[in-house]
């Protein structure tokens, strides 16, 4: 009888999540979601750092201790968020507050004059809810399905090169250099242990990858977390800064006086949905609205297909399997991310490295999501882990994303021309909406010069315009306040 219990709870979790059906196992899930929350658990850190300014009044988010009430509340949203993902869309996608999006919010929205970050916080609810409605009415849908595949394709492999540029950038091996855009390591050259836990790291990564060696992603990052703390334990090799460019990036991998502490969510709830309207105006509260809306629905259409393609769970269509309950989640999270005053949460391409690790279901997902209501009790842990020890998991499946590029075909100009600065700008540009957008606008322009025009999906129209007003937002707003 007790050897029977254990029996049926997995058959019951393979038949909900298909983990089976999808090539994979429990092990495999619980892995991959847990390498999925070492790469993108970073979030936890530097959330705090981008909303921990002032706003237009010059108050703090969460006071003067609120940094580690921004960390906690971050890594809550987060939880609940993939939880819900997993359990809904049983899809390897992973939630937490969008990198830029909180960018967007603490400098060209809480920051503007008389604006309280709790003002900022209600147009991250209204974003949400605007997603939320082209969701369920079907447009959002509709226009990722009016995406011809060979964009689709461009956006994987864009995503891919601006995840590995991430993961060389944040650890340091690329930097920006003194006459040149960026520039190997320091000076030119690999100096310091930092680096070499980079190097090493990714060396180890790709040796076990190509051996074939199950959780490889995940095993590498736990060696060289473990090697980044024995070396700062003998060098004292402190944090990277100006007078320190050889130390580490982001976290100091020391072991820490406290490994639990309890979590204050004192912010959750902090938002006005009308005071926005109050300070800026309704122009100006549409347009922003507008930007964050943009930018939260592309990146998460191009972060899906990444994720989808990877995983093998894209339809015929190249749409990822159960793409309107992705999208409802989505959108919940950008809401859910207001109301926690953590600014708009939303998909992590950073689940493509579970997925690299094997992971296939929702049950990856929910992993994740354990891993980061867990973090809100254990961030002295989560704190060990330097960037030099996680970003050869970006590295590594930024080259497993590059391998979609096949799926485009270049001898058709008026495509291949739209898929190539849909990849390249991505990464120059810093930003997946960006390549998205040049992408769109490019391929319509194209598609009217070869006398195509009419087999240019309607949505795709509207898009391409969108995106017209997403670049000249500058401009729109200098005028609107000239």
């Amino acid at each position: 009888m007790t050897s029977a219990a254990p029996t049926a709870q997995r058959s019951a979790v393979d038949r909900f999540f298909k983990i089976s059906e999808r090539g994979s196992t429990v092990g495999t899930e619980i892995r991959g979601g847990l390498v999925t929350f070492f790469s993108m658990c970073y979030i936890i850190a530097l959330n705090p750092l981008i909303l921990g300014g002032k706003d237009g009044t010059g108050a703090l988010l969460g006071g003067a201790d609120g940094r580690a009430t921004i960390a906690a509340t971050t890594a809550l949203v987060a939880g609940v968020m993939s939880i819900l993902m997993g359990a809904v869309a049983n899809f390897p996608l992973s939630i937490a507050t969008g990198l830029g999006l909180n960018a967007v919010v603490a400098f060209s929205i809480a920051a503007q004059p008389g604006m309280t970050w709790a003002d900022a916080m209600g147009l991250v609810v209204l974003e949400g809810i605007v997603m939320l409605v082209l969701v369920l009415t079907g447009f959002r849908t509709a226009m990722f399905r009016a995406v011809p595949r060979e964009l689709k394709v461009a956006i994987s492999v864009g995503i891919g090169l601006f995840i590995a540029l991430l993961g060389f950038f944040d650890s340091g091996f690329v930097r920006p250099g003194d006459g040149t855009p960026l520039q190997l390591g320091i000076n030119g050259s690999l100096a310091g242990w930092p680096l070499l836990v980079f190097v090493v790291g990714l060396l180890l990564t790709l040796v076990l990858m190509v051996r074939k060696v199950r959780g490889a992603i995940l095993i590498s990052i736990i060696v060289m977390t473990v090697a980044a703390a024995i070396l700062q334990a003998a060098f004292a090799i402190g944090a990277q800064s100006d007078k320190n460019p050889r130390g580490w990036s982001l976290d100091v991998p020391e072991w820490p006086h406290k490994v639990v502490d309890l979590p204050d969510f004192s912010i959750v709830g902090h938002f006005s949905l009308t005071g926005g309207f109050r300070e800026l105006g309704i122009l100006t509260v549409v347009l922003l609205v507008f930007s964050l809306v943009l930018a939260d629905f592309f990146d998460t259409m191009g972060t899906m297909v990444a994720v989808g393609s990877e995983a093998k769970l894209l339809d015929a269509q190249g749409d990822p399997i159960g793409t309107k309950k992705i999208l409802v989640v989505d959108s919940v999270a950008a809401v859910a991310g207001g109301v926690g005053s953590v600014s708009s949460n939303t998909a992590y391409v950073e689940s493509t490295t579970g997925v690299g690790d094997g992971a296939r279901t929702g049950l990856a997902s929910i992993t994740t999501g354990v891993a980061f209501l867990l973090a809100t009790f254990l961030s002295p842990l989560v704190a060990m882990v330097p960037y030099e020890a996680a970003t050869p998991a970006l590295v590594v499946v930024g080259f497993l994303m590059m391998t979609q590029v096949s799926g485009i075909d270049w001898k058709h100009w008026e495509v291949a021309i739209p898929a190539f600065l849909t990849i390249v700008l991505m990464p120059f540009t810093y930003s997946i909406t960006t390549g998205m957008g040049a992408g769109f606008v490019a391929y319509v322009v194209l598609q009217i010069a070869v006398g195509k025009a009419r087999k240019v999906h309607p949505l795709m129209w509207i898009a391409a315009a969108a995106f017209v007003v997403y670049f000249a937002l500058g401009p729109i707003r200098e005028l609107l306040n000239a």
